[in-house]
């Protein structure tokens, strides 16, 4: 991480936190799409061509109902009349197909402060309005929303800010992994050797689990 953030740095002009924080995400990325492949094809011992794992865009098209309230007849009209071309493309980081079937949706972070928690779950919310039996989870390396997340591992009761904001996305049913223990602490960074977190089985096995029980909710055969 530190030779490619100085190559960055010095061929692109990149900063530092931007480069390592891009690392770790894609590290995390890894991790998840390894633990994926893991739960369906040994836990589940499912033929690996029936899943696929993706970020493709999704198109979340413009609600009617918004474009009926527009006052100016103009806009309203013109919009009407191009729907097709209404849309905002969508993902998260990991998309999971089962028989080209859309069922889980996965966003892989470093670490999740509040404000990349909110868009997390506005992303999950806009999803879910195309496809509402979207099960949805955080796969994070830290944590940093506060709470029990990285000391409990298997039932963490969370935190009071995140459950206030996931209050108000209630059709959002949030599942969060956090892979390692220990709070985030911005002045002790894991990526250097002298604060470095130990990856262990139990938390591993954890989230393997969480995929596991996604599919089983699916109903996959």
């Amino acid at each position: 991480m530190e030779h490619g953030a100085a190559k960055a740095i010095k061929e692109e002009g990149r900063a530092y936190g931007g480069v390592i924080r891009a690392a770790k995400g894609q590290l995390q990325e890894f991790i998840t799409d390894e633990l994926v492949q893991i739960a369906w094809n040994i836990e589940l011992n499912k033929d690996p061509k029936r899943l696929t794992i993706n970020s493709e865009k999704i198109p979340i098209p413009i609600k009617l109902e918004y474009v009926e309230k527009i006052r100016d007849a103009s806009i309203r009209d013109y919009i009407l009349s191009n729907m097709k071309r209404y849309y905002y493309g969508l993902s998260v980081d990991k998309h999971i197909f089962i028989d080209k079937n859309f069922v889980i949706g996965i966003e892989c972070k470093a670490y999740a402060e509040l404000a990349m928690f909110k868009r997390i779950l506005v992303d999950f919310r806009l999803l879910k309005t195309v496809h509402p039996n979207l099960f949805c989870y955080l796969f994070r390396l830290e944590n940093m929303l506060g709470g029990d997340y990285s000391k409990e591992i298997q039932l963490p009761k969370g935190s009071c800010s995140a459950h206030t904001v996931m209050s108000y996305f209630s059709d959002v049913d949030l599942k969060i992994i956090t892979l390692l223990s220990g709070e985030r602490k911005v002045k002790q960074p894991i990526h250097k050797p002298e604060f470095f977190k130990a990856l262990t089985v139990d938390r591993l096995e954890v989230a393997i689990e969480a995929i596991l029980d996604g599919f089983r909710k699916c109903k996959v055969a």
